[in-house]
């Protein structure tokens, strides 16, 4: 039974043995530079840890692995380039370093690659894995969709936000670990429990980076802290602010996430400020609390021993005080 940390050492092992370099080397560096940059890996290392939490070999599990995290890093290049992001993960993001159509089509390359990888796994569930693998990747494309809408509306509800960062986000935490439980021949009742502690951990995690983006520290959170600010981002703070404030404030807000002005840093101090008069980072850490106490519940239904669930659990605990 590997560790949390252990299984972490595995995912990193294995993108180090894999080779995505390629030609024409216009298409496969971008690659290869999104890849081997790591990040937290947080994705490949659920799908085997809830592999080996119900019995199964994590080695069958390594191509699902490689496919979750190749899939994952694809829609990070797309958005980077939707959102304007200039960094990721403390370095410039492909579409600054390279252009947006290497970022485009790099992008595609990667999709590509991540459906290349989960053909590969061997298993006699592997239609209901590549089921489940397809369905998380039409819910993100939509999750993105409305992402995108929620720009130009001033009445999204919190809800809907929500209902945006499950289909976003927290879907592929979901499919990460019931992916990993197909693997390893788990009952189909433990697959559905599992995919809900995924789902709950995923609102956590989002919920966890709307905050850091507005309070976190650059050089540790690897992005521009206040760029959700800056880009009028409907996110869980914003709603809230606009639910809890008075007349005055909303109107101030409004007129805050109506305009792009060429240095955001005024904007992103004032927008904070009324956060700050309003208790606003108390109301999400709260709210992450509560999805993190749900998820844990909901792990704590599943038959199997404390030290099978230990991973998953010690991974929550860090998800929710992370600070990257």
């Amino acid at each position: 039974m590997l560790s949390l940390d252990e299984l972490s050492k595995k995912v990193k092992e294995i993108f180090a043995a894999e080779n995505f370099t390629g030609t024409p080397s216009g298409l496969y560096e971008p690659i290869e530079y999104t890849l081997a940059d790591g990040g937290k890996r947080i994705r490949p290392t659920m799908l085997l840890a809830s592999t080996q939490m119900f019995g199964g070999n994590i080695s069958s599990a390594t191509d699902a692995a490689i496919a979750m995290e190749t899939f994952h890093n694809f829609t990070l290049l797309h958005d980077d380039l939707m959102d304007k992001s200039p960094l990721r993960r403390g370095k410039p993001t492909v579409y600054t370093k390279w252009d947006a159509n290497t970022a485009i089509l790099s992008g595609d390359a990667m999709c590509d690659l991540a459906w290349r990888y989960m053909l590969r796994t061997p298993h006699p569930n592997l239609h209901a894995i590549l089921t489940s693998f397809e369905q998380m990747c039409m819910e993100i494309y939509e999750g993105q969709q409305y992402d995108m809408e929620f720009e130009t509306r001033d009445d999204v509800t919190i809800s809907e936000y929500k209902e945006m960062i499950r289909l976003k986000t927290a879907v592929m935490l979901g499919t990460a670990l019931k992916i990993g439980a197909l693997i390893a021949d788990a009952p189909s009742e433990a697959v559905r429990v599992i995919y809900d502690f995924g789902i709950e951990l995923g609102l956590a995690f989002q919920l966890r980076d709307d905050l850091l983006d507005a309070y976190g520290d650059t050089t540790v959170f690897g992005k521009q802290t206040g760029s959700d600010i800056k880009d009028n981002k409907k996110t869980y703070l914003l709603l809230a602010a606009m639910q809890r404030g008075d007349e005055r404030q909303r109107a101030e807000l409004r007129r805050f996430f109506a305009t792009t002005p060429d240095d955001p840093a005024d904007k992103i101090k004032a927008v904070l400020d009324i956060y700050a008069l309003l208790d606003i980072k108390k109301i999400v850490e709260d709210e992450i609390g509560k999805h993190n106490d749900n998820a844990l519940s909901i792990l704590d239904q599943i038959e199997a021993k404390e030290s099978q669930k230990e991973p998953l659990r010690q991974l929550a605990e860090r998800m929710l005080t992370r600070d990257k």
